[in-house]
C-alpha cells in the first residue's frame, strides 16, 4: 500500500508539473505562429521542410489548447495540421471535437470530406507505451480463512490452510502493436497486426506475457459502413512458461451515424488450448455492440454492451455472461484531461456447484465491478510520450466461498500514439 501511495503522488508531481509555465495568455502570438507554420507548410514540396513546419504548427496550436481546450478554431487548425502530416487516428479525433461544436455549415462539409479521405487512405497504426503498475491483490485473493461443506453430519466450517492472503507487488508493464493496411482495390484491404504485451513483477510468479495477431480484409461498404473479417491467433505466458493459446475469426464493423456520432460491433469465436490445464479446452468468444460520441468540443462519451461464452471441457468452468461499460474524457482548462470509466460483468456457470465451493451446491455466479479514473496533462511531454495516472477499483461479488476480493491498481504510464 505505501508503494501505491507513493506511486500517485509521483505522478501526480509530474502531470502538475507543467501547469506552473503556462501563467500568462499567450493565445494571439501562438496562434499567429501555428498559421504561419500551417501556411508554410502548404507551399513548400520538400517532405522534411513540410513535416517540419506541421510539427512547429502543431506545438503552437497544442500549446494554446492546454488551457483553451474550448476553443473550436485553433482545434480546426490542428486537426488540418495533423491531417497533413497523415496522422489520421489524431486528426479524425480533433474533427470530430470540432464538428461538436458551433461551426459553419461549409466548414462540417469540409471536415466531412476530411473524414472520407482519411478512411479511405488509412496504411499504418500503431501504438506503444509503458507503466509502472502496483497492485494490492495480485492472486485475487479472497483472504477468507473459513468457508463451509455440507457432511453427513450437516454444515460444518473448515479453516483453509496456506498462504492465502491478498499478495501485494509493484510491476513495470509494456505494450504495443501496429497495423498495415495493403489496397487490394478501391474499396478493399488486406489488414495486418500484432500485438504484444508485458507484465513483470519481482518473483516471476504473476508475470503475465501475450503476443497476438491478425489478417484478413477490411471493406469499405459505402461512404460511411465498413466490415473486417480476420483471422486471429494469440498466446498467453503466466509466470514465463505459455499457458493458453487460441485460433478463431473475429468480425468487425463500424458504421458513422453522423460526423460526431458512430457505432462500432465486433464478434468473435476462438478454440482455446491451455496447457497443463485441458479441462478449459474448448471454444469460447464473445459479441459487443458500442458507441462513442463527441458530445461537446471538450467531452467525449462512448460505451458498449456485450455478451461472453466459454464451452470448456468440465461442464462446471462452462459459462457465459453479459457486460457493460460507460466512460467520458473532459478536456479541462491548465491543460489538464480527466477520464472516467465504469464496467460491469456478470459470469454465471453451468453445473453443480460443488467444484466452487458454492452455499447449497448452487451454480457459481460472479459479478465484477470495475470503477477507473485517469488524468493527464496535455503540457506534458517527455521524448514524445505523455505521462498518465491511472487509478483501477475492482470487486468481484461471488456466490462461491472464498473467491470474491478487493482489488486496488495504479498505473504511471508513458504512452504514445504514433
Amino acid at each position: 500500500m505505501r508503494v501505491l501511495v507513493l506511486i500517485i503522488i509521483a505522478g501526480l508531481l509530474v502531470i502538475v508539473v507543467a501547469t506552473v509555465a503556462y501563467g500568462q495568455d499567450r493565445t494571439g502570438a501562438l496562434f499567429q505562429t501555428g498559421m504561419e507554420a500551417l501556411t508554410a507548410a502548404h507551399a513548400t514540396t520538400d517532405r522534411k521542410d513540410r513535416d517540419e513546419k506541421l510539427d512547429e504548427a502543431i506545438a503552437a496550436f497544442r500549446a494554446i489548447l492546454v488551457d483553451r481546450p474550448e476553443l473550436v478554431r485553433v482545434r480546426l487548425e490542428l486537426a488540418r495540421a495533423f491531417f497533413m502530416k497523415e496522422e489520421d487516428t489524431l486528426a479524425r479525433r480533433h474533427f470530430e471535437q470540432v464538428l461538436a461544436g458551433d461551426v459553419p455549415p461549409a466548414v462540417a462539409a469540409n471536415i466531412r470530406r476530411f473524414l472520407s479521405i482519411m478512411r479511405a487512405r488509412r496504411r499504418w497504426q500503431a501504438q506503444f507505451g509503458a507503466a509502472i503498475a502496483p497492485d494490492s491483490n495480485l492472486n485475487a485473493a479472497s483472504g477468507a480463512r473459513t468457508i463451509f461443506l455440507d457432511t453427513p453430519f450437516g454444515r460444518l466450517p473448515f479453516t483453509r490452510q496456506g498462504d492465502i492472503a491478498p499478495r501485494s507487488g509493484l510491476g513495470v508493464s509494456l505494450w504495443g502493436g501496429g497495423e498495415y493496411q495493403y489496397p487490394l482495390s478501391q474499396n478493399l484491404r488486406l489488414r495486418s497486426g500484432a500485438n504484444a504485451s508485458i507484465r513483470d513483477y519481482k518473483g516471476g510468479t504473476f508475470d503475465r506475457h501475450s503476443l497476438s495477431a491478425h489478417l484478413g480484409p477490411r471493406r469499405l461498404i459505402d461512404a460511411r459502413t465498413e466490415a473486417s473479417l480476420l483471422a486471429t491467433v494469440d498466446r498467453q505466458w503466466t509466470a514465463g512458461a505459455p499457458e493458453t493459446d487460441r485460433f478463431g475469426l473475429r468480425l468487425e464493423a463500424e458504421r458513422l451515424l453522423t460526423p460526431r456520432l458512430s457505432m462500432f460491433a465486433r464478434a468473435s469465436a476462438a478454440r482455446r488450448n491451455c496447457r497443463d490445464c485441458d479441462w478449459l479446452d474448448g471454444p469460447v468468444g464473445d459479441a459487443m455492440l458500442g458507441a462513442s460520441w463527441a458530445a461537446l468540443p471538450v467531452l467525449r462519451v462512448g460505451g458498449n454492451t456485450g455478451w461472453s461464452w466459454s464451452r470448456a471441457n468440465l461442464e462446471h468452468w462452462r459459462s457465459s455472461g453479459p457486460q457493460a461499460s460507460l466512460g467520458a474524457t473532459l478536456a479541462l482548462p491548465a491543460g489538464f484531461t480527466l477520464g472516467l470509466r465504469a464496467a460491469l460483468q456478470r459470469t454465471g456457470y453451468q453445473g453443480q456447484g460443488f467444484a466452487h465451493n458454492t452455499i447449497d451446491r448452487k451454480p457459481r455466479e460472479d459479478e465484477t465491478q470495475t470503477l477507473s479514473l485517469s488524468v493527464h496533462n496535455r503540457a506534458v511531454t517527455l521524448a514524445g510520450f505523455s505521462p498518465r495516472l491511472s487509478l483501477v477499483r475492482e470487486e468481484r461479488d461471488t456466490n462461491a466461498q472464498a473467491l470474491d476480493y478487493k482489488r486496488n491498481r495504479a498505473e504511471l504510464s508513458f504512452v504514445r500514439q504514433f
